[in-house]
């Protein structure tokens, strides 16, 4: 299967989009009651169907590494997902960090390899844009969520909208779409 004829990739990030910081984010039913983590009670369970509805193929680009299967999923009612596993740090990671590139982008490209993507993270920047544009042969969408809120309403509508963009290009002469 060629890069175009699979659904896109949408990495996520846990911390800022799923879990926000902002005041009044306690958004889940039960909303502070998880003595393991106070923060869990930040996860609104709905935003788990509205990631599935955007038809892409859902990968965590967290921190939390498999702890997001076990802690995040379920609240979400996402199944297992695969998980980005990060390569140790280089000094060609310093160097980026020195240029303002985020230490996830090259192993979200990657890991991508050429298939489009979306990221969904807080930390993202116009270094980050840039590198990818320079660096990626497929689409890609860096969407920067402002960790105060998490995911909101328009996040969901811009992430859709992007990829109704990218499917119907798909379907111009040449593109491989049907």
């Amino acid at each position: 299967m060629t890069g175009s004829a699979q659904r896109p990739l949408l990495f996520l990030d846990v911390d800022g989009p799923i879990v926000p910081f902002g005041a009044g984010s306690q958004r889940g039913p039960g909303a502070g009651e998880d003595d393991s983590n106070p923060l869990l009670g930040r996860v609104d369970p709905k935003v788990g169907a509205r990631l599935r509805a955007l038809g892409c193929e859902l990968v965590w680009a967290t921190t939390w590494m498999a702890d997001a299967n076990e802690c995040i999923a379920p609240r979400l009612g996402l199944p297992e997902l695969e998980v980005v596993g990060w390569p140790e740090p280089s000094g060609l990671d310093e160097a980026d960090e020195r240029r303002g590139l985020h230490w996830k982008t090259r192993a979200l490209v990657a890991r991508a390899a050429g298939r489009a993507f979306v990221w969904v993270d807080d930390e993202i920047t116009g270094v980050d844009r840039g590198w990818v544009a320079a660096h990626h042969r497929g689409p890609a969408l860096l969407h920067r969520v402002d960790p105060r809120r998490g995911l909101t309403d328009a996040d969901f509508v811009a992430l859709a909208e992007w990829l109704r963009g990218l499917a119907g290009a798909d379907r111009l002469p040449g593109r491989g779409g049907s």
